[in-house]
Order: structure tokens, then C-alpha cells, then sequence
């Protein structure tokens, strides 16, 4: 697979608007590959058709590619040659001159317009239109002027047949081959010209790509060829499919931009893991790694063929995992960042209780929002009727809460388990929830919320007394 060569993988996008989940899965698979076999990766960027590309999109793939911990060892910002194409047209054209002058290529000074007829000729006569058909007079003369397309003359018309090495081999017949654009009129070279000759001059190995480059291969091979340069192996990627499995994802449908999931508060490390797993299979039960796992298990025949599907659920299992695999530390700082409104004094009480139930940041700052978190260092607002248990009354109510108030002036209030072995055999003996109902809510404000052990635990004797003290008098 490696041919002894050093490997060399490449990322090479264009900048034409946000990163999604595609185009990372690509750049990590490409990453981990060289990594595993202490390569190189290289970060390209593929700019030549200016005509769709957004300003800050070199700089977003950059972001994107760093917050995930994808590094790469030469491309921009580490390299003193430039990875940028548009930066490389005279490496381009000393190619192109090249081909020029062994007879394969010519100058095209065709109009669309004239192209779009031959091409209607040839339907209305029952032929495949094929350029290498119809070249013009002047295919022969090697002269090419500045504001003329260069097109490529396919030297023999035959069918490739090559190993790929997710989906074996594959082949195509010689109608796959036809003379294609090399150098547009601009002066900038098109995607099946600038990728190859950037593939050569940098050394690539391994290509990592989608299926929709498997069709345009023998054109690849067949420049290749004229240029008498061995080509990379291939490892065509199975498509992403959008959550409902239906169809391949694409920013069309809704792809989210990879840094939407830094906002919402995804590890770097979790959404690595996902991604990883869409389309490669480490060939055991596990599915929880690190990214020193993810190198040592990824290897390109363990990647599937058939399409994987984008499952939200099972990114949020994968990012509660490497949650609760952080130190306690980590965590406490996680949850200090999402809810700044927390008292410092409580953080290492309450973000246990947090992460039991939220596993994001976004998530923790909805719940805030929603009032779910708040009762830990806001006073309650609540309707007293709120207090009552099914058909309790208030007498009975205020009943509990009195005794409870006076039995936690005594508590040891140095564990959940002290305070909850001095109320729970009274709770017994008068009833579960007409006992612990209204001290939850007198202590939260809320239906739902950590049981009331917990809660007396995290808010503290002073606190606690005050909130029942409150509850009893609106009784």
C-alpha cells in the first residue's frame, strides 16, 4: 500500500464558504493516515476558480482544521513555498508548456457557443460527443497565446483499469477519456490540471477523496501518463448521508458549519471520535478513543463502501463519554464556562449534578435560560400550590416542612448521605412524597430537579433553612 515511499497525505479545499462535516472527515481521515505511519499532511488550498470564492474561507479552514487538532506539517502558515494555488501559476504553466511542446496539448479559441453546436450535431447523429472528435485545425500547431484556453489531447483513446484501495478495482472504458481544459482563459488552471500537478510537485502518496472523482480518474491517469509521473493511490470515502439516512449530506441540505459545533460546546476530541466512525469501522467493539487510540487503530481497509449516516444522537453519547472521561478539573471548567452565573463556591458541588443531565454548552445554557439550573444560586419563585403532594393540604404540608426545618438545624451537612440518613427514615414513616415533594420544591421552585439530599447538600444549611423557612410561611 505504501510502496516504500514516504507517505504523504493531503487536505485541498476550496474556499468557497463554511467547513462542514464532509470536507473535516476527508482532511482527518487524510491526517490520521499519515500520522499512523509518521508522515506528512499537507493543507492545500484549491483557489482557482475565483469566480465562487468567499472572502475568510482560507482563514475559516484554518480555524476549523486547528480547533479539532488537525495540524498540518506544510501549507500556509508553515511553510515558506506557497499552498496556495493561486499563488503557484507559473508551476502550472512551466506544465502546461511542457505538455505543449510534446504534442499533448493545444490551444482552444473555441467559443461555448460553438462547442454547444458541435455538441447538438453529434446528438442528433446518434454519437457520444466527445471533444477529442472534433479537435480544431490548429490541434497540430504548438503555439498558445495568452487569453487562450489550453486544452489536454488524450494521447490514446483506451480503457484504465486501477486499484483503489477502499473498493478494489475499477475500471473504465475509453468513453471516459476526452480532451478536458488544462488552463482556462483567465491563466488559471482548472481542478483536473492544478490537483495533479500539485500532487506531483509535493510528493503525494495517498489521495483521499469522494466518489465523485471515481468517474474522472482515467482522465487523471491519462495526464499522468503524458507527464510520465507514477500516480497516488486512491481511497475513495463512502458519502455522508443527512440524518434520515435518505440521501448524501451537503450544505444544500442543511450541513452544519464545523465550527457551529465549537459554539454549541462539542470537544474537539468527541466530534474527532464521530467523524472517525463515519465510514471506518475499527473492527471492534469499541467506539469511545482518543485521539492517540483513533492513530494507532485507523487504517484505510477498515474504511466501508456503504453510506454513513450523519446520527446527532450518537454524537451526543460520543461527546457524554469524553465528558465524564475529563478530570474533575476539566469539568468543573467546562461547566464554569458555559454557566458563568455560577457561583465559584458551588462548581465543584454542582458540576456533577450538571453533567448528569446536560453535555454540552449549549444545552447548559438553554437550561439556565429555561430556569433548570437557576434555583442553585437564585432565590425559587413559585405558586405555593406547587408545594403540595397529589391531595396533601397545607396544613399537612406545613406540617413535614416544620419538622424538617427543625431536624435540619442538627444535620451534619458534610454529605448527601449524612443529610439524607437523618430525613429519610421520617419520610418512611409519613409517606415519601407528601415528606420529600414540597422540601424538593421548597428548596428548587421546580417539578423537576436534583432530589432534595442533593439539593440541601449543594445549597448548604444557611440557604436551605431560609427557602423552607419561606415555604412555610406561604403556607
Amino acid at each position: 500500500m505504501t510502496n516504500h515511499r514516504p507517505i504523504v497525505t493531503r487536505f485541498a479545499p476550496s474556499p468557497t464558504g463554511f467547513m462542514h462535516v464532509g470536507g473535516v472527515r476527508t482532511a482527518l481521515y487524510a491526517w490520521l493516515f499519515a500520522r499512523k505511519h509518521k508522515g506528512t499532511f499537507i493543507l492545500r488550498i484549491e483557489d482557482t476558480d475565483k469566480e465562487r470564492e468567499v472572502p475568510g474561507s482560507i482563514e475559516h479552514i484554518q480555524k476549523s482544521l486547528r480547533w479539532l487538532g488537525i495540524e498540518w506539517d506544510r501549507g500556509p502558515g508553515v511553510s515558506t513555498e506557497s499552498y496556495i494555488q493561486s499563488q503557484r501559476l507559473a508551476i502550472y504553466e512551466t506544465y502546461a508548456k511542457q505538455l505543449l511542446a510534446q504534442d499533448l496539448a493545444y490551444a482552444d479559441t473555441r467559443t461555448d457557443e460553438e462547442i454547444a453546436l458541435l455538441k447538438k450535431q453529434d446528438e442528433e447523429d446518434g454519437r457520444v460527443f466527445l471533444m477529442r472528435n472534433h479537435r480544431p485545425p490548429e490541434a497540430d500547431d504548438r503555439t498558445w497565446r495568452e487569453g487562450q484556453a489550453l486544452r489536454f489531447k488524450v494521447p490514446l483513446a483506451k480503457r484504465y483499469t486501477w486499484t483503489d484501495l477502499v473498493w478494489g478495482e475499477l475500471s473504465f472504458d475509453e468513453q471516459a477519456l476526452d480532451d478536458f481544459i488544462l488552463i482556462k482563459k483567465d491563466g488559471f488552471p482548472t481542478y483536473n490540471f492544478a490537483h495533479i500537478v500539485d500532487d506531483i510537485e509535493m510528493g503525494v502518496t495517498h489521495v483521499m477523496r469522494g466518489q465523485e472523482f471515481i468517474s474522472s480518474t482515467p482522465k487523471f491517469l491519462s495526464l499522468y501518463e503524458a507527464l510520465q509521473k507514477q500516480p497516488p493511490f486512491f481511497a475513495t470515502l463512502p458519502p455522508i448521508l443527512g440524518p434520515d439516512g435518505g440521501k448524501k449530506l451537503s450544505k444544500r441540505d442543511g450541513a452544519k458549519d464545523i465550527l457551529e459545533y465549537k459554539k454549541e460546546g462539542y470537544l474537539p476530541v468527541a466530534l474527532v471520535n464521530f467523524l472517525a466512525l463515519l465510514g471506518w469501522n475499527p473492527g471492534t467493539e469499541q467506539e469511545i478513543f482518543s485521539i492517540e487510540e483513533l492513530i494507532h487503530a485507523f487504517d484505510i481497509p477498515l474504511i466501508g463502501r456503504s453510506g454513513a449516516q450523519l446520527n446527532p444522537e450518537k454524537l451526543l453519547w460520543i461527546q457524554k463519554e469524553h465528558i465524564h472521561r475529563l478530570d474533575s478539573a476539566a469539568q468543573q471548567g467546562y461547566v464554569t464556562k458555559a454557566i458563568p452565573q455560577l457561583p465559584q463556591s458551588l462548581v465543584p458541588k454542582v458540576t456533577p449534578i450538571v453533567l448528569e443531565r446536560y453535555y454540552t454548552e449549549q444545552d447548559m445554557h438553554q437550561a439556565v435560560v429555561d430556569g433548570d439550573l437557576t434555583f442553585f444560586w437564585q432565590e425559587p419563585i413559585y405558586d405555593k400550590n406547587l408545594l403540595f403532594w397529589k391531595q396533601a393540604n397545607g396544613e399537612t404540608t406545613k406540617k413535614h416542612l416544620e419538622f424538617i426545618y427543625a431536624m435540619l438545624g442538627i444535620v451534619d451537612f458534610s454529605s448527601i448521605e449524612t443529610i439524607k440518613k437523618m430525613i429519610f427514615p421520617y419520610a418512611d414513616e409519613q409517606g415519601r412524597g407528601e415528606v420529600l415533594w414540597p422540601l424538593r420544591v421548597a428548596l428548587s421552585g421546580r417539578e423537576k430537579s436534583p432530589d432534595p439530599f442533593t439539593l440541601l447538600y449543594i445549597l448548604g444549611q444557611e440557604t436551605s433553612l431560609s427557602r423552607i423557612a419561606k415555604a412555610i410561611q406561604s403556607l
